[in-house]
């Protein structure tokens, strides 16, 4: 698989919802002391049926299969809700899942705090202890690339905001941010038919977290200008075009490197390219894969303050439902997306 397909498979399956990683020695694990299933609530009917698919190849690519069972949500919170009734018959040790916002209130409801729910969902609003947010945020991404641009010298940003959810929370996250990273940070809202807002004072950089044309015409606009820009995984196109508007521009994301690792392992054994879901779901099950290894498997163990190596990223739970997540740092060159750095998300 070459780069830009892996790119391509990145850039997929996005919810409105690191270190090098190698596939885990611990799913070679002899002795598995914890014989308690984990349960996976997924959409297998319906029309997100085939993500919630490859949500659970890429699961079984990370634990013993024996181990995993499938509970299907349909996609509805209704769904979920039996689905989670039925996975409880099972005493499992961990949720993973539901995929949505719609879903996460329904599982956490009938679960009730019996046991640990990790969720795809990437709205932090729904994290709760015991309900942890594992979906990729604009929260998390914009606290990268943020923390990033303020290590190079960058103190003052402006966040254009689309009107997109993802762009309207990396502005929010970007405000709270303002004052632990001593960054003077400026929200310009762009709506399609509207007069654009009074630019002010050049900030040292422009943060554009969104994706689509309206961010390349940005890009090319500021070419030239001295400013840097700043942007998020939602952002990263392998077209060389785009390449060409972005060149130079600082994007947070999973390292494309370590994804290339998983992808490549699941296109082996199940054929096609799998998106970013699959590999949250693939991460999550290797997490529950990694604390069966340990004798840790259940509440305790995530919280673990260490930490665990992911192919989206290490990632940490807190016990407010919250999960930190690094990134690496790519720049965008006319070859590609080079990783240079890495940095911690919200």
């Amino acid at each position: 698989m070459d780069r830009r397909s892996l790119l391509r498979s990145l850039q997929s399956g996005l919810v409105a919802s690191a270190a090098s990683v190698v596939l885990p020695s611990y799913a070679l694990a002899a002795a598995k002391k914890d014989k308690r299933p984990i349960a996976l609530l997924v959409p297998l009917t319906g029309p997100r049926a085939r993500l919630g698919l490859s949500m659970r190849q890429a699961a079984l690519l990370a634990e013993n299969g024996s181990y995993v069972q499938s509970f299907d949500t349909g996609g509805t919170a209704t769904g979920a809700s039996s689905a989670a009734t039925d996975a409880l018959k099972r005493r499992p040790a961990l949720i993973l899942g539901p995929l949505s916002a719609e879903e996460v209130p329904a599982v956490s409801s009938t679960v009730a705090g019996r046991v640990p729910i990790i969720a795809f969902s990437n709205d932090a609003v729904l994290r709760a202890p015991g309900t942890y947010i594992f979906g990729i945020t604009a929260g998390q991404v914009t606290s990268a690339v943020l923390r990033y641009a303020r290590s190079r010298g960058v103190h003052s940003v402006a966040v254009i905001d689309d009107g997109s959810p993802w762009s309207a929370a990396s502005a929010v996250a970007a405000g709270k941010l303002e004052g632990e990273l001593g960054m003077r940070v400026r929200v310009l809202e762009i709506r399609a038919g509207q007069p654009l807002p009074a630019p002010g004072e050049a900030p040292d950089a422009v943060l554009l977290p969104g994706s689509g044309e309206a961010v390349l015409s940005a890009a090319r606009n500021l070419k030239d200008s001295g400013i840097q820009l700043l942007a998020t995984l939602q952002g990263l196109d392998h077209r060389p075009e785009a390449l060409e508007a972005l060149q130079d521009a600082w994007i947070a994301s999973p390292d494309p490197q370590s994804f290339g690792t998983f992808a490549s392992a699941f296109s082996a054994r199940n054929g096609g390219d799998p998106g970013t879901i699959a590999a949250l779901a693939y991460d999550a099950a290797g997490i529950a894969n990694a604390l069966r290894a340990a004798g840790t498997l259940g509440a305790a163990g995530l919280l673990d303050s260490k930490g665990f190596r992911c192919v989206t990223g290490p990632v940490r739970f807190r016990t407010d439902g919250s999960v930190a997540r690094d990134f690496a740092i790519l720049v965008a060159r006319p070859q590609g997306y080079e990783p240079v750095a890495a940095s911690s998300g919200a």
